[in-house]
This record gives C-alpha cells, structure tokens and sequence, in this order.
C-alpha cells in the first residue's frame, strides 16, 4: 500500500465549445436554437414574459398556481386524456416561473418532437383552468407554503426580501408567495393572468440536431394565433444600500437552532461585473472550501454549513448569507460572518484561493452544460438576459481569465458589510441580549 501526503493538484481545464446559435423569425414570433450534432434527444421550451415579477402585489403565487394547473387538461382534452397523450410521447409537461420568465418544456426524441410541441401550445395557449381545478391546485399549493413555512427558513428570506427590496413592491415578496397571498387567489386571478401574459407570442427555444428539425415548421405550431406587442421588460431597478447595519430578530420560542440570513442589494444580472463578482462571491462563501465556511464550520465549528453568494435577476440582485447555527453561538456566528465579509472587501482574494474558484466554476460550467435541457437553459439566459450569442462560448475563458486585481476590485465595489441586513429567526428571549451586546447594529423585533 502506497500513502500518498499530499492531495493531487488540479488538473488543465479541458476544452469546452458552445454549440452553435441560430436565430431566426418564423409565424410572428422568435427562435433560438443550439445545434448539437447527432443528439438524439431534443428539448423545445416555450418562454414567455410572465415570471413572479409580472404579479401584482398582493396576488404572489398566481405563476406557480398556473403552472400546476396547465396540468389539468386543456380546451381539446380533458386531463386524464391530455396525460395519456404526453406520457405516449415518453416525456412530461415541465412548467415553472423564476423572476423574469415563465417557461414550460418539453424533452424527447428528435423524431416525436413535433407532436410534443403541439401538446405543449395546446396546455399553454388553451387550458381548461375549470374553476374547480384552480381551486384544488390553488389550495394543495397553499397546504404546502404552510409545511414549507412551518420550518425554519422561509419566514428569515422574506423578511431579509422585504428590507432588502421593500415589501410594498413584488421584488420585495416571496417568489413564489406566501401561505396567505395563494389562499387568497381566486380563479379569476388565474384566468385573467393567463390572458395578459400567455396568449402573447414569447421565444421558442430549441436544443438538437437541427438537420433534423424544422424550426419554421414549430415556430408555426407555437406562434400561430399567439398575440399582443412584446412586453417593455424595463431597466435596472436602483435599490439603495441601507446606511447602516441593523438586526431584523424573528421569535421563534423554544429553537434550539438560529437560522441566519445576511444580505444586501447587488447588481443586476447583465452588469460588466458579473464574473469577477460570481469568483469573489465563490472564494467568500460559494463554495465548501470558502472563507466562510472553513472559518465557521471547520475552526468554529458552529455550523453543518454556511453558504454566501450573489445572486441576480434581469433587473436586480442580491448579494446573502445563510446558515443554521446553535442558538448558544448565535452573535459570534454573526460576528465572525460579518468580520469575514468586511476582510474579503478590504484585503480582496488571494491568488491560491481564486486559482481554485477558477477552476470549480470553469469545469463546473463544463460539466453543466452537457445535455439538451441544459444547453436549452443556457439559450433562456441569452433571450431574458440580453446576452450576446457567443456569451457561454466566452464565459468559461472568462472565469479562467479573471485576475487577482480584478476579482478584489468587484469584492471592494460590491460587497458592503456595513449595509447588510442581519435577520436571525430564533429564541429571542434567548439570543436577544447578546445579539444586542454584539454590536453589529440596532436590534430591531420582527413584527407578524
């Protein structure tokens, strides 16, 4: 038996091409294709403007209600005979909403592919959405806000969402709403979203072997009878940074656990800095061998994990926190959360630490973006971001590229420790006093 000492190094990156995009207008509406040579498997996605943030305030969840209930049959079939027709086809209906878009897929063989898009169009453009129906997915959607709400987690992200982006606004809100807002809805919520937002043309995207697809041919099926002026998606969202820190406290009596959720406004998705801001924000917290957690989890020992990234959307972004730690080290967890957010934005990232963050994230993406469905996701990001064709083929030297000086600028420029927004969910009769004695900022009580 050999012992080796010392832990292999990493290995060169292996070469990566992006398949080819094409781009074209067919029957009123737009395509996006990749072309994966000899791929079996195609994927078609229907991607319409009609995500979370098209909602209105006080009707949050009506995008996950709906995709659930294009599952309940169409104006053609009922729903028993519309699951015969996709599951003969051996793929499934997959539907779901992020803040920008709302998108439903399907993935099959290249030669049932025209007959999974027909079957697609019909539950988009012409559900049933029977009242009955609605109201059955509307209350299992709800039941299940109220287990998911019932744990620790959810109550501490809306409310950091809502100091973060103000809660009188739909940025401000739960992505997919919260157990009261889905009760609420009624059917016409649902129908009259239907009709603003899913009769309007949308972009067709496409991942397979073109040589075997007529995409004029499925742009006919998806687009004919579709409608409506493309939506104005508006620009950046200016979201001011808070003058100074404070303490968002959450009671929950008895926790022996402190669910912690630390964050702040960032830039928006299509932002010049966005690849030395995802390597900083890899170094600090977004992977296991970050700062974050080596300090908190491995020296400390408070913690199973913690997690610190930035995240954005078309036309915003956040930069969060968050962890689970025990409730008799709760201020020093913050303390040293927030000591090692304040070190990475003065000293910035070392050359070891962002030659590993390079290379995780450059094989990561690799290694992603190897089936139809996932090339498909890439091509959405292009469409709702604004990106150009030849982004994902550049984006991988990109992160490969990035430098010391680079990475540390974005870390100075867009990490604020002093504006973060510390919301701990926990005992407050337990964790009050020394949240208070820590210093970090004003310890204010959460209000139901």
């Amino acid at each position: 038996m050999t012992l080796i000492a010392a832990r292999p190094g990493p290995g060169a990156a292996r070469p990566y091409r992006f398949p080819q995009v094409v781009r074209r207008s067919a029957a009123g509406g737009q395509v996006v294709a990749a072309h994966l040579p000899g791929q079996n498997l195609a994927v078609a996605v229907l991607l319409l403007d009609g995500g979370a943030g098209r909602e209105p305030v006080g009707k949050e969840g009506l995008g996950g209600v709906l995709a659930k209930s294009l599952e309940e049959g169409t104006a053609q079939r009922d729903a028993t005979a519309y699951a015969l027709a996709i599951e003969a086809l051996g793929t499934e209906l997959v539907a779901g909403l992020d803040w920008d878009s709302f998108q439903v897929s399907v993935q099959v063989p290249v030669d049932r592919l025209s007959a999974a898009v027909e079957l697609l169009t019909e539950a988009v453009r012409t559900p049933k959405l029977d009242p009955a129906d609605v109201r059955r997915v509307r209350d299992d959607e709800a039941t299940a806000l109220r287990m998911d709400w019932a744990t620790p987690g959810p109550r501490a992200d809306a409310v950091l969402r809502a100091d973060l982006f103000g809660a009188d606004n739909r940025w401000g809100r739960p992505l997919y709403g919260d157990p009261e807002s889905v009760a609420a809805l009624d059917v016409d919520d649902v129908t009259v979203f239907h009709s603003e937002w899913f009769i309007r043309p949308g972009t067709l995207i496409v991942a397979g072997d073109l040589d075997r697809i007529d995409l004029d041919a499925l742009a006919a099926t998806v687009f004919t009878g579709a409608g409506g002026a493309a939506a104005d998606k508006g620009g950046p969202i200016e979201v001011a940074l808070p003058e100074q820190r404070r303490i968002i406290l959450v009671d929950r009596p008895g926790s022996v656990q402190s669910t912690l959720r630390l964050g702040h406004p960032s830039p928006h998705r299509a932002h010049p800095d966005h690849v030395p801001m995802t390597l900083a924000g890899t170094v600090l917290g977004g992977a296991f061998t970050s700062r974050l957690n080596h300090l908190i989890r491995e020296v400390r020992g408070y913690t199973y994990g913690i997690r610190g990234d930035f995240a954005s959307s078309r036309r915003f972004g956040r930069f969060a926190i968050s962890s689970g730690v025990q409730t008799a080290v709760t201020a020093p967890a913050l303390v040293e959360a927030v000591g090692e957010v304040s070190r990475t934005r003065l000293t910035g990232v070392t050359e070891d630490e962002l030659a590993v963050a390079r290379f995780w994230r450059a094989g990561q993406l690799s290694v992603e973006l190897q089936s139809p469905r996932a090339i498909a996701s890439a091509l959405t990001t292009l469409v709702v971001h604004d990106l150009p064709d030849d982004y994902h083929a550049r984006l991988r030297e990109a992160l490969l590229a990035a430098t010391v000086e680079e990475v540390s600028a974005a870390a100075a420029a867009h990490l604020h420790p002093e504006s973060l927004t510390l919301v701990v969910e926990g005992d407050s009769a337990v964790i009050r006093d020394e949240l208070v004695a820590a210093g970090l900022g004003e310890v204010v009580d959460h209000a139901p």
